[in-house]
């Protein structure tokens, strides 16, 4: 079963945020998804705009692209700090992460 499937987004555009409160650095989600992730000189972690800017802002998002979203997943599932959310863009729903269903 895919990624796609065990969560029901066939389609559905999703999109991951951190919690820097609970971010221990461990680097785990840039390991997994460079293109999405990345440890600033904080030694926090945070997502990645369009433009591999860091969104730095409290609860920033970032739309998870198709092709990275078992990256993502894997991230969100390995990470210890239990900081990384992915979610439904359209209703808000955590599919991925420490507040998922």
């Amino acid at each position: 079963m895919s990624v796609q499937q065990e969560a029901g987004v066939d389609g559905e555009a999703l999109e991951v945020w951190i919690d820097q409160d609970l971010c221990t650095g461990d680097g785990i989600c840039a390991q997994y998804a460079p293109e999405v992730f990345e440890l600033d000189i904080d030694g926090l972690a945070y997502v990645k705009g369009a433009d591999d800017e860091l969104l730095q802002d409290k609860g920033a998002t970032t739309p998870v692209p198709l092709p990275l979203l078992t990256d993502v997943v894997d991230s969100a599932k390995e990470c210890p700090g239990e900081c990384i959310h992915v979610r439904r863009v359209s209703d808000k729903v955590e599919l991925f992460g420490p507040d998922a269903e």
